[in-house]
């Protein structure tokens, strides 16, 4: 994606299709000639060039050409510098050989003319430099011919053709731009410290001054103010500096100007085609902290012949004030792929696919991908913002590439998506200016564009796409009937999804047909859909297939989820694919890496063992598996939630295999990973039976091998080390047994009650399986000790094993919400008596400072908490709600103990003057409206009531909840000390696995 298989082939490529390319014909960066741009206007176009002048006209024509059949024709000239020009891919200090030829229309008098350069220096004076001149009749072609160069800083440069006669019209062809050295891979830089701009320019009215103001490196940088738009600053051209089909890394510091107390800023990139603009973004817009200098980099690869090309920096809104610095380009180079390890799609039982867009196609990045892969998906050039962005114009180019390339390789093709609540212009949802509404025309309105737009697209490349993605992401489990409130659902409710179904099948009979949504590894979201896709095909909508979108983390969701979900789909009859998988090195959504470590990645590639363990397991059900992406230098992960350096795919930056790629392709590749586990104090009955005390925290599973999984946990008393192990085996061998080995000492455990003389056991049989609970030795070590459980099918002699050390820990703290329903009102009614009291008194900051006493009641569906704050002096100076006065409750619905939050966990905060935040999952305003509060200062503190919802569970007698209390003090604008009920971490705001847990009783 980032880099050019061959710069000769590229080069003539670009050639034979006579477009300007900024490519390199030579084979190494020394060579003695290498190729910058031609222009031989062979496609029809002028291909960048345009008019100097009024009332010039230039265009392509077939009336003459120098080779081929087509030549760039100027017209309507009145003054002798008059003719056609371009933006050329110049830069300081490289010598260029331009040659180009021309000959004048019939019956103009013969006449001279002459290739000039304009350019203003930085500083100085537009200065027009000739490169070459030669007498130019009708009669045949004439050769011009010279060297060009310049070594001062300037802007504005163009080449243009030009006549002494006033008014001739003439035609140039095959204009052929060569350098002594590579320009695409020498780079650029601006540091300022020449005093001037060094080729920045404003995109639209800012203004751009050199100043000594601050800067990042030297003594200067260069001041952005007055801004029209949030777009609009600081550009520079690096036409001619990029190849096309090869990576680039960028890089530019920035730094908030003055009285700016925040922005956000970042790196973008503006080419044009034939005139017509695109925009990329290279770094995505980040805050910059007030009076610190922040890096902006990122990489980009040129996938397209253009004409015009800048790198430019932003904000996403305002048009405040900036500075700039040290900003650079620096050809990456590439290294080749790996020819000498297996393919993944001859690994896998069913077509392995990538999500791809015109870069993947390019140089290495195509080998990677036709080496490994056997279907793609479009990633973004199938939707509909891409394909018509007005009403009834279509736009297909690079649907058409894609599709084309895929079917000239022989990959198979999944086209994603044809209708979905996001990438739909705004005009879907409108008649002229007015909003639709969920009246029967506008439904019919609605429904009638859907149907256009899927017939165009569904046939236009019937044949050639396989499976349709016909919608996606439909489903919302938090809603009653489990349907997305979109601007679809809200207009025609069903019909939209009836619609496109039909008229998908209606067009192209042999598409399959799919409904695609995320989470669907998740038991709310699974059953929505699945009571959605039965509704359908029992109406007899042509769905053919359900697509799992499976976006995970390294940690959650489990493997059996995820094969529960593909067992609960077979029983409907439906294909599934895996359409958008990747593997985030984050648990959560805030956490950060600079360099991902070795051991996160080995995790990783462990975690594609298990997930494509499953796949395999059910290759009759799954036709297909797609990754999000072909390798880790382009994902959107990078950007989503958060800018952040992410490695979720199966070749890392460099195209090279990672341990993700062997835990799909040959997990024994994979390097030895070591997993930790935390053994809490307590000391539960060895009986076989699970008591109160393993409820407190989930199993720790255990990936199934053939028929057999398993989920563990360990508990911990001085020397002693309790374990239990839920065992899921339907059919019971002899050879069946859990072995724990401890510290190097094996304890094997039969199913059949057989243990070692000495240890404490108990066996006990469960539905589909049996339990294994035991007290063993435990060694000391301030390191951990080495636990490995061994889970054996002893009909086949498969054996499912965990790998880690073992700690023991502080105990799981758990209290008690007795049933009853308070008044929120922030005056403590005589209800609260009933509950016991709890007291924050584990310091996260600090050693001292405000602390609470608080109690718990629940009634209904609601969780009622009260915290009694010991705090005499209160603050909400700070903007940073965490950093004022405030009480923070942590609820977990399921318990989950995950170091990531789930989309129903919550942080609710509530300052001592009731306002209130609430943080935690990626879509805090989701569970926003589950939180009532109140607040009320009393001597020495203050009282915080709070009511939240829960409407993801039932609450009933016994039900177990993940909780914790938090205490923020505040002096000043700052926070001071910060103390919790059970999180010793610090690091409750993103990770639950240390809460404590209350219990809800009658």
């Amino acid at each position: 994606m980032r880099s050019l298989r061959s710069r000769a082939a590229a080069a003539v490529l670009c050639a034979l299709m006579g477009l300007p390319a900024a490519v390199a014909n030579a084979t190494s960066a020394d060579a003695a000639v290498v190729q910058v741009a031609k222009y031989d206007f062979e496609d029809g176009t002028t291909q960048g060039w345009g008019p100097r002048g009024d009332g010039v006209e230039v265009g392509a024509t077939s009336d003459a050409a120098h080779s081929g059949s087509a030549s760039l024709l100027t017209t309507g000239r009145t003054a002798t510098w008059h003719g056609a020009s371009i933006s050329p891919p110049f830069q300081k200090g490289v010598t260029y050989q331009i040659t180009a030829y021309a000959r004048l229309v019939s019956g103009e008098a013969p006449s001279t003319i002459a290739l000039t350069v304009q350019r203003t220096p930085d500083g100085g004076e537009t200065t027009y430099e000739r490169v070459a001149a030669a007498t130019v009749t009708a009669d045949g072609w004439a050769e011009l011919s010279g060297t060009y160069s310049f070594g001062a800083d300037s802007s504005g440069l163009q080449l243009y053709a030009e006549s002494s006669d006033a008014t001739a019209s003439y035609y140039i062809d095959d204009v052929v731009i060569t350098s002594d050295t590579d320009p695409t891979r020498s780079g650029l830089s601006t540091d300022f410290e020449t005093g001037t701009a060094q080729g920045w320019s404003p995109r639209a009215s800012a203004s751009l001054a050199v100043t000594t103001d601050v800067a990042h490196g030297g003594s200067r940088s260069l001041a952005v103010t007055n801004r029209a738009d949030f777009w609009d600053g600081p550009a520079i051209s690096v036409l001619g500096k990029m190849a096309k089909g090869s990576k680039y890394r960028l890089s530019a510091w920035v730094r908030l100007g003055p009285d700016t107390p925040s922005g956000n800023l970042g790196l973008s990139v503006e080419r044009r085609t034939n005139g017509t603009p695109s925009y990329e973004r290279v770094a995505a817009p980040k805050a910059i902290p007030a009076g610190q200098w922040v890096e902006l980099t990122g990489t980009y690869t040129l996938a397209y012949d253009v004409d015009f090309l800048s790198v430019y920096v932003e904000s996403d809104t305002g048009t405040f004030p900036f500075y700039l610095d040290d900003f650079t380009l620096t050809y990456v180079e590439p290294k080749p792929i790996q020819t000498d390890i297996p393919s993944v799609k001859d690994e896998v039982p069913f077509t392995m696919g990538a999500a791809i867009s015109r870069a993947q196609t390019l140089g290495e990045h195509g080998e990677l991908l036709l080496k490994h892969f056997g279907g793609v998906t479009p990633g973004n050039a199938l939707k509909w913002d891409a394909t018509e962005p007005q009403e009834g114009e279509f736009t297909f180019a690079e649907g058409d590439y894609l599709v084309d390339y895929a079917v000239r390789h022989g990959l198979t093709i999944r086209g994603h998506t044809l209708a979905w609540h996001s990438q739909t212009p705004d005009w879907v949802f409108k008649d002229g200016d007015r909003d639709l509404t969920s009246s029967p025309e506008d439904k019919a309105l609605l429904l009638r564009r859907l149907e256009n737009h899927v017939r165009t697209l569904v046939g236009r490349y019937k044949g050639k796409i396989a499976v349709w993605d016909v919608v996606n992401e439909v489903v919302d489990e938090n809603q009653p009937d489990g349907l997305r409130r979109s601007k679809w659902f809200q207009i025609t409710g069903l019909d939209f999804i009836r619609t496109a179904f039909r008229v998908a099948h209606e067009t192209d009979p042999a598409a399959k047909l799919f409904i695609n949504d995320y989470n669907t590894e998740f038991p709310r979201k699974r059953q929505a859909l699945y009571d959605l896709v039965k509704k359908l095909k029992a109406e007899g909508v042509p769905i053919d297939g359900v697509g799992h979108q499976l976006h995970v983390n390294i940690e959650q969701p489990p493997a059996s989820e995820v094969e529960a979900t593909i067992e609960k789909f077979a029983t409907l009859g439906v294909d599934q694919q895996i359409t958008e998988l990747d593997v985030s090195v984050y648990p959560d959504f805030v956490s950060t890496y600079d360099v991902v470590p070795a051991e996160v990645l080995a995790e990783q590639g462990y975690r594609y063992k298990e997930l494509f363990d499953v796949f395999r397991r059910h290759k009759r059900e799954i036709s297909s598996v797609t990754v999000w992406g072909l390798a880790d230098d382009d994902t959107w992960l990078s950007t989503f939630p958060i800018t952040r350096l992410n490695a979720p795919l199966l070749f890392d930056d460099e195209l090279q295999a990672k341990p993700a790629y062997w835990g799909v392709v040959d997990p024994s590749k994979l390097p030895p990973l070591v997993r930790k586990l935390e053994a809490p104090a307590a000391r539960p009955k060895v009986d076989g039976e699970r008591d109160l005390e393993w409820d407190l925290l989930p199993d720790v599973p255990i990936a199934r091998v053939g028929e057999v999984s398993a989920g563990f946990q360990a508990r911990s008393e001085g020397r002693c080390l309790y374990v239990l192990a839920e065992v899921r085996d339907p059919r019971a061998n002899r050879g069946d047994r859990v072995t724990f080995t401890v510290g190097g000492t094996p304890y094997a455990i039969e199913r059949e009650g057989g243990h070692p003389r000495g240890v404490d056991a108990a066996v006990r049989k469960t539905e589909g399986g049996y339990r294994v609970e035991a007290r063993l030795p435990l060694g000391s070590s301030a390191g951990g000790t080495g636990l490995t459980v061994a889970v054996k099918d002893g009909s086949d002699g498969s054996t499912a094993t965990w790998t880690g050390t073992v700690t023991p820990v502080a105990a799981v703290k758990l209290t008690t919400a007795p049933q009853g329903r308070p008044v929120v009102d922030g005056t403590i009614d005589r209800v609260w008596a009933a509950a016991p009291e709890i007291r924050t008194a584990t310091w996260v900051q600090g050693t001292s400072g405000a602390t609470a006493r608080v109690r718990a009641l629940w009634s209904g569906g609601t969780l009622y908490l009260l915290a009694q704050v010991a705090d005499p002096v209160l603050s909400e100076e700070s903007a940073n709600p965490w950093e004022q006065d405030s009480v923070e409750f942590f609820v977990d619905p399921g318990n989950g103990k995950t170091k990531g939050y789930g989309d129903d966990d919550g942080q609710y905060r509530i300052s001592f003057s009731g306002k209130t935040s609430v943080g935690g999952p990626l879509d805090p305003a989701a569970i926003a409206g589950n939180l009532t509060a109140a607040a009320k200062v009393v001597p020495g503190g203050y009282v915080v009531e709070a009511a939240v919802k829960l409407p993801t569970i039932t609450l009933a007698d016994g039900t177990l909840l993940g909780f914790d209390v938090q205490v923020n003090d505040a002096a000043g604008a700052a926070r001071t000390s910060a103390v919790t009920w059970s999180d010793a971490t610090g690091q409750s705001y993103k990770d639950t696995s240390h809460w404590g847990v209350l219990r809800l009783r009658r």
